[in-house]
């Protein structure tokens, strides 16, 4: 079973940037698609950005497109979420999620995914 650990998170000023990571355990890691979700407090998990089991094709919330960018590294078993001119909204814990199984994506949908990490925090002061 595929294991995958988020970091990256932190402490920002509005307008900087961070990069996530996630780091999958496993052989299998480049057949699955891949996707970050985050929680702000006291709300459920939103969609942030997916991406393809090749890394062809990547989608993303309408509030973070243009500023945010999801990748991956196959051969490192990694994906990325690449975060600029970060807002105060983007605050929560963003959290790593892969598709193991299963022909049918929903990009969008927490529940399509059957995997999840811990969460790294992120946190972006005004």
């Amino acid at each position: 079973q595929v294991q995958l650990v988020e970091s990256g998170g932190g402490f920002v000023q509005a307008g900087g940037s961070l990069r996530l990571s996630c780091a999958a355990s496993g052989r299998s890691f480049s057949r699955y698609n891949m996707g970050w979700f985050r929680q702000a407090p006291g709300k459920g998990r939103e969609f942030v950005a997916g991406i393809t089991w090749r890394g062809r094709n990547a989608y993303y919330v309408d509030s973070v497109k243009g500023r945010f960018t999801i990748s991956r590294d196959n051969a490192k078993n990694t994906v990325y979420l690449q975060m600029n001119s970060l807002r105060p909204e983007d605050t929560g814990v963003y959290y790593c999620e892969a598709k193991t199984s299963g022909s049918i994506w929903n990009v969008e949908a927490s529940r399509d995914y059957d995997t999840w990490g811990q969460g790294t925090k992120v946190t972006v002061s005004t």
